[in-house]
């Protein structure tokens, strides 16, 4: 397994030829080891050798150093003092319910004041996103497939907290990684053809300038993506 390749931090590995040798280094770095930890390749709570992966991806310890930096930042990886990094631990249903829990309390009211304050432009974004969307496969076995489908599910959120006009709101929404962390888990998290009509619902009540309308929509769009969450949670052994 490759974990175990990382873990151990020793023996060859045949180089990446998929990390670009340019300028963004760093983000083709990130990108590479972002999916090795999504797709589960690097086990939840594996360690993360820098040297090994330095060497898999046929790069220097100095982008790989600045990338896993960033995974930390994303809550993907987290650096203990003695043991380097490794890959945080998958949630929980109790994390799920957790994560969601404070979705409630933050999304909705966002929705509520950028339905006040967003600017043609973002709204204008928002329906690109949303565009963009429905083009995309929601379902995959990997990163690779799914990923694009996460990113802009992951941009939209964000984008109504940044609409809000609050810029702690904002950042707040954006701390959380909801959609990294959900789709580690599964698929599940934007699988299910409903996720694209709630959000058309909330985009509508945005377009409509309509704040309770707005935190209506976000509320139930949160609802019902969690119940997909339990669903995957009870059909597990």
């Amino acid at each position: 397994m490759l974990s175990e390749e990382l873990d151990a931090d020793k023996a060859d590995v045949s180089p990446s030829p998929s990390v670009p040798k340019r300028p963004d280094l760093v983000n083709g770095v990130y990108e590479e080891v972002k999916a090795m930890v999504m797709d589960h390749r690097i086990a939840p709570g594996g360690r993360l050798g820098i040297q090994a992966l330095a060497r898999a991806l046929a790069v220097s310890p100095t982008p790989v150093r600045e990338a896993l930096a960033r995974l930390e930042s994303d809550g993907l990886v987290v650096k203990r003092s003695l043991s380097g990094y490794r890959a945080t631990e998958l949630l929980d249903r109790q994390g799920v319910e957790e994560l969601f829990e404070m979705r409630m309390l933050l999304e909705p009211y966002a929705a509520a004041r950028a339905a006040e304050h967003a600017t043609e432009a973002q709204l204008d974004l928002m329906e690109r996103l949303l565009e963009e969307m429905r083009e995309r496969p929601e379902l995959g076995e990997s990163y690779a497939e799914y990923g694009g489908f996460a990113t802009l599910d992951q941009r939209f959120h964000e984008l109504i907290a940044e609409a809000s006009g609050r810029r702690l709101l904002g950042d707040a929404v954006e701390r959380l990684h909801v959609h990294l962390h959900l789709f580690r888990l599964s698929p599940v998290a934007g699988a299910s053809p409903d996720t694209l009509a709630e959000h058309g619902r909330v985009l509508r009540a945005l377009l409509r300038h309509s704040p309770d309308r707005a935190a209506a929509a976000m509320e139930e769009h949160l609802q019902r993506s969690l119940e997909r969450q339990r669903a995957r949670f009870r059909q597990e052994p």
